[in-house]
């Protein structure tokens, strides 16, 4: 699945309403620096997780990603559309991307059951989907948006050979 300019313009939505949301102020934020940051927690870590869900190829995980991105798209095109008046369809600028090994895959499935639990939580849950979405929408796109798509790809490939002890 390619992201179109919608689907990017609607992560970096995501994560502007995101940011805007949790700004605490200055003020606040020099007083507690850490604790002010780690409110933004539950959605890195889901948006982390967003990114790797798009790069898995395939499977029910994958194609939830991909339908996800899918609707995005369409959701971002119809606004750049009917907003600014944009065209739709036009694809963003991509980069090869590091698929998942096998063991990799195997930890995006225990991420997976994990962000599940996590969106289930009340306090975290909309962070949680919201994160988890961005993630999606901003993975396979080049530039700064899927600045973090191969470091992801690496960590958790490294970390599934070391948890399941089969080194490629």
């Amino acid at each position: 699945m390619i992201v179109t300019i919608g689907g990017v313009t609607l992560g970096l939505a995501i994560l502007v309403w995101r940011v805007i949301a949790w700004w605490p102020g200055a003020k606040t934020l020099r007083k507690d620096p850490a604790g002010q940051a780690a409110a933004l927690a539950p959605f890195l870590a889901a948006w982390a997780y967003g990114v790797l869900a798009i790069l898995t190829v395939g499977g029910l995980i994958g194609w939830m990603a991909d339908t996800t991105l899918w609707i995005s798209n369409w959701l971002g095109d119809v606004a750049l559309v009917w907003g600014v008046g944009g065209k739709a369809g036009q694809s963003a600028g991509t980069v090869p991307y590091l698929p998942l090994t096998q063991t990799g895959g195997a930890i995006v499935l225990l991420l997976t059951i994990a962000v599940i639990g996590a969106a289930k939580k009340g306090r975290w849950g909309s962070d949680v989907k919201a994160g988890a979405w961005c993630g999606i929408c901003l993975g396979t796109s080049a530039g700064v948006t899927g600045f973090a798509a191969v470091p992801l790809a690496i960590a958790v490939n490294w970390l599934g050979e070391h948890v399941y002890g089969i080194f490629a």
